[in-house]
Parts: C-alpha cells; structure tokens; sequence
C-alpha cells in the first residue's frame, strides 16, 4: 500500500480521494471540496490517500497539526474512510500508522479523531486499534 500526502490543486484530489471520502461525506461535491481545501489548507488541513498496489485510492485521511492549552499539539483526524470495497483489509490500520508516523514527527502528544455516536464499527476498530474514548463531543447546530 502507498500513502501519498496531496497538496491543492493536485487532481488526485478530486480524481482519486473525493469518490472515496464521499463514501463518509456525501454532501461534498468536487466545488464544495475544493474550496474547504483551499481554505483549510491554510490551516492546516491535510488530505492522505491511500492506493492499493493496482493504483486505486482504497482510502482516505483529512487530518492537521492542532496546537491548543488541553494537548499542546496533537494530530487531528477530520475524516477517516476505507472504500466499501476494500473494508477489512488494513487500510485503515495503514493510513492510522501513516497519520501517528507524522503526528511523532511534528512532537504531537497525541493522535485524536470524534466519531458518530452512531458509527459502531468504526468505534470497534478504533478500539482494536488501542484508541481510548477519552471526551465527550458536544455541539449546537447554527442552522
């Protein structure tokens, strides 16, 4: 497996990566992705795309270097997806050491992620994974 870090403007972002982050966020469309990026990116956003060894993106990591008063610096996983079609496979435990490998890199304390209260077999993984529920989560809509 190769992990390949995309920078704005690369077509792999919308050729390969978004087909299979819109497996976990569908409402993104190619403008919509592309101007979170261009925005994130100044950041701190990062997209990693996982490729098989046909050449096919399997997975995706949309991740930053967070500096705050509660971890100092930590690594932060904005979105964690594995194709449906390449599920249990071990690309998620891939693009995980890929992400710690850089979060060790940049001295991060930490590698964090939130989940969906009702994503209960990406918490089984994370778990497997030696990840620790450690916060809860809370939010208001601004609708």
């Amino acid at each position: 497996m190769k992990m390949i870090d995309l920078e704005p403007g690369d077509r792999r972002l919308t050729d390969d990566l978004l087909p299979v982050l819109r497996e976990l966020r569908p409402h993104l469309t190619e403008d919509l992705f592309a101007e979170i990026y261009g925005e994130g990116h100044g950041q701190g956003l990062r997209f990693t795309a996982a490729y098989g060894d046909d050449g096919v993106c399997v997975g995706a990591a949309g991740w930053r270097i967070v500096v705050n008063t509660s971890a100092v610096r930590k690594l932060y996983v904005d979105d964690l997806v594995t194709a449906a079609t390449a599920r249990s496979t071990g690309v998620g435990h891939a693009l995980l050491t890929f992400l710690e490998s850089h979060a060790r890199a940049a001295g991060c304390t930490s590698l964090n992620l939130d989940s969906g209260t009702h994503r209960t077999d990406a918490h089984r993984f994370y778990f497997r994974e030696r990840m620790a529920v450690t916060a809860f989560n809370f939010d208001k809509r601004l609708d």
